[in-house]
Order: structure tokens, then C-alpha cells, then sequence
């Protein structure tokens, strides 16, 4: 890999979602070597890959690469890699470019897609956990549209205009609002030979309520705000199989859709290599201490998605959205000096900062911990908090303006088929 030798101590970093990344900038210019090892040479900024789906935002404006992010620190590297093995007796792994030895591990995997060992559902429907995955439902989406103008019968035209999307959480939520306004401001303009009314959003639950994980009263606006957009919700709803053409589900709900979105889980991306006892059967997550060690390893660490910390205040670990992993980044990167100097280290305390989902223009929901409201303000926090969090100036920048523009023009400027999507 062209790793200098150093006479510090190295840190390898598998993955550079928000944990990783957060863990790399707190060992900044320290008295360690830093490798960060990820498949992709940019991090996403996940929450907002929705937009990029549905035509709001292009995806340089949600992705940063990791160099840049790393190219002011001393004794940091970034290798293109895809990890195969750990091998826990020797402390190396094996990636696709070569063999890379550590002092330290820290598996910042995240999580992929769980369709719960359904092969159909797998097969024909679309996934929304990476940027090339968003690119892809945009593609699909425009592709139905121009398809629908020239469809031979109505019922292959509601076949292309149906959307359905499966699971109520925010993705699911947060990617229905958006289709809608799609229907409501676009559709009606680019395409003026097409009926909306032959258009349908329809929403999926397993449980009773959508935003299951947030508030009763959240849930309930949330699912007030769809309605108002034209979703068409359905709680206590598994999809039981989908060919491509038809859901099936465990109710007599049958829908004719080309365009299946699943958005109902994620399971982790652990690494071969640790043993089998430091895995969880729910979520395949690592079992970790308050420090992040794996179970049973004294120099790996688990970090994020990936990590299941059980504690009297989370007794399922935490919930698996950003703010978990970028608080444990940034511990780990203390505790990791503090280790390396005998000193003891600091357990993790999770401070929830809130949850908070859209449900389209001037509609969202925040839960706070001693505050729950929903609406324009809402929304407006939203956005902010959002804007904020994006990783570099350049991306806050072209996001609120995009934002801005889609804002006072009832518009989305990204309607584009780049790369044309192509099922199977």
C-alpha cells in the first residue's frame, strides 16, 4: 500500500461514513499514524441522499472526497480499498491493493441494506444507501415518466406512475414527501400529457404508525403532512413479495408498480475475520464495551452502525443515525491517545441531541427531549441543522442555494437522466 513505516503507533480505519471521518479529524496531527481505508474516495452525507434521488440535489453537492478532508494532516493516509480479512492474532488486514499491518482497528463499516432474506424483493427492487443507488432511482423515476407518455394502455401507464415505498421510517418518510411534490409542482409542468391522477404514492409500514423510532405526536403529523401531499399510507403492511410488476403483500393491498423503493432496514457490514461470539444475531452488529472495544479485543474498536453498545439508558444499543457515530468518532480519537499513554479512558454517553424528519416544503417534524413541534418552524430547523452538517463550505453553499432556488420556483433543477438505469 505505500505506507511509510513510522515509529508511531498506526490506526487503521475501515470505513469513511460520519464515524470514521469524526474519528480521523480528532487524531488530526498527533502523535499517531492514521490510515483511512474505504471502497469509495468520498464520504455522504446519507441524510440527504433522498434529494439526490428525487432530483433536489446532485450528488457532489452531498459528497466530499476524503482526501481533501484528510490533506492537512500530518500522518494521515487514505487508501481506495475494499477490506476482505482481518487477521486479529497478527493485527493486519487484507485488502484488494495488499496486506496493511496496525497498532489499532477501527471498524467504521456502517450498515447496508436488510431484505430479510427475501431474493424477490432483492431482485427488483431499488435500494437508497449509496450515492450510485440514489443516481439510479433518479434515473428510474425520469425513465417512467417519459415511458408513461408513450405507454399503449392506461394500465401500463399506472404500472410506471405508481410508486411504492417500503418502510415508514425517515428515509421512507422523507422520500414519499418528496416523490409528491414531484407529482405536485413537476410532473404537471414537464410533462402536461400525463394525468397526475394516474399517479400514486403509496407508503408501507410495518408497524402502526410511521416515524416509528420518533414521537406519537410526530408520527401523527407526519402522517397528517403525506396524506396532505396525496401519500397514500398503509400501516400494519409487509410486503410479502414483488416481481418487479406486483407487490404482494400480507393484507388483500395488491399494487401494480414498476418502481418498488425499500427503505424498510439495514443490517450491519461487519468484516470477516472477528469472531463469530463478538457478533450480535440482531443487526449483525459488533458487541462493544463504553469504550467501543470489540468484545474479546483489547486494539479493536467498533464504531457507529456497525457498534452495539448496551446501556441501562439504550438496553438495544443506540438508534443507527449519524449522531451516535460522530460522538463516538470523536471520543475514540481522546481515547485512543489516552490508551496509548496508560492513561484511562473515558466512557461513552450518548447526548441525544433530538430526531427530526421532512415531509416536504415547509412540512417536518422535530422530537427534542423536552419539546416536540411540527410545521414551517420545523422545517426550517431541518434544513438548518442539515446545512450545517454538510462537510465543506463548497457543498453548504450549493445546497442552500439549490435549496433556495427549488424553494422560490417550485422547482427541482436536477431532473436529469446522466446515466440511464436499467433493471435486472
Amino acid at each position: 500500500m505505500n505506507i511509510p513505516k513510522s515509529k508511531l503507533p498506526r490506526v487503521v480505519i475501515i470505513g469513511g461514513g460520519f464515524a470514521g471521518v469524526n474519528l480521523a479529524k480528532s487524531l488530526a496531527n498527533k502523535a499517531v499514524q492514521v490510515v483511512l481505508l474505504d471502497k469509495h474516495n468520498y464520504h455522504t452525507f446519507q441524510p440527504l441522499l433522498y434529494q439526490v434521488s428525487t432530483a433536489g440535489l446532485e450528488p457532489d453537492s452531498i459528497a466530499y472526497p476524503l482526501r481533501k478532508i484528510i490533506k492537512k494532516h500530518r500522518n494521515s493516509f487514505f487508501r481506495l480499498a475494499e477490506v476482505q480479512h482481518i487477521d486479529t492474532q497478527n493485527k493486519k488486514v487484507t485488502t484488494n491493493i495488499g496486506d496493511l499491518t496496525f497498532d489499532y482497528l477501527v471498524i467504521a463499516t456502517g450498515t447496508k441494506t436488510n431484505f430479510f432474506g427475501n431474493k424477490a424483493i432483492e431482485a427488483n427492487s431499488m435500494a437508497m444507501k449509496k450515492v450510485p443507488q440514489a443516481l439510479n432511482i433518479r434515473s428510474l423515476i425520469l425513465q417512467n415518466f417519459e415511458k408513461a407518455t408513450i405507454a399503449n394502455s392506461a394500465e401500463e401507464r399506472r404500472a410506471l406512475l405508481n410508486f411504492v415505498i417500503v418502510g415508514g421510517g425517515p428515509t421512507g418518510v422523507e422520500l414519499a414527501g418528496a416523490i409528491a411534490e414531484l407529482k405536485n409542482h413537476i410532473v404537471p409542468r414537464d410533462y402536461p400529457d400525463l394525468d397526475t391522477t394516474d399517479m400514486e404514492i403509496h407508503l408501507l409500514e410495518g408497524n402502526d404508525r410511521v416515524l416509528p423510532p420518533m414521537s406519537t405526536h410526530a408520527s401523527k403529523k407526519a402522517e397528517q403532512f403525506l396524506r396532505k401531499l396525496g401519500v397514500q399510507v398503509h400501516c400494519n403492511t409487509f410486503v410479502k413479495d414483488y416481481d418487479g410488476l406486483a407487490v404482494t403483500t400480507n393484507s388483500d393491498l395488491k399494487l401494480e408498480s414498476e418502481t418498488l423503493i425499500w427503505a424498510a432496514g439495514v443490517t450491519g457490514a461487519p468484516v470477516e475475520g472477528i469472531n463469530a461470539e463478538a457478533l450480535i444475531a440482531r443487526g449483525n452488529r459488533y458487541k462493544v464495551n463504553r469504550f467501543n472495544q470489540v468484545e474479546g479485543y483489547d486494539s479493536i474498536f467498533a464504531l457507529g452502525d456497525i457498534a452495539f453498545m448496551e446501556t441501562d439508558a439504550f438496553p438495544n444499543g443506540h438508534p443507527q443515525v449519524a449522531q451516535p457515530a460522530i460522538q463516538q468518532g470523536k471520543l475514540l480519537g481522546k481515547n485512543l491517545l489516552k490508551l496509548i499513554q496508560n492513561k484511562p479512558m473515558k466512557p461513552f454517553v450518548y447526548y441525544d441531541k433530538g430526531s427530526m424528519a421532512t415531509i416536504g416544503r415547509n412540512k417536518a417534524v422535530v422530537d427534542l427531549k423536552h419539546f416536540k413541534f411540527a410545521g414551517f418552524f420545523a422545517w426550517f430547523v431541518w434544513m438548518f441543522i442539515h446545512l450545517m452538517s454538510l462537510v465543506g463550505f463548497r457543498n453548504r453553499v450549493i445546497v442552500f442555494f439549490n435549496w433556495s432556488y427549488n424553494y422560490i420556483n417550485f422547482d427541482k433543477a436536477a431532473r436529469l437522466i446522466i446515466r440511464p438505469f436499467k433493471k435486472g
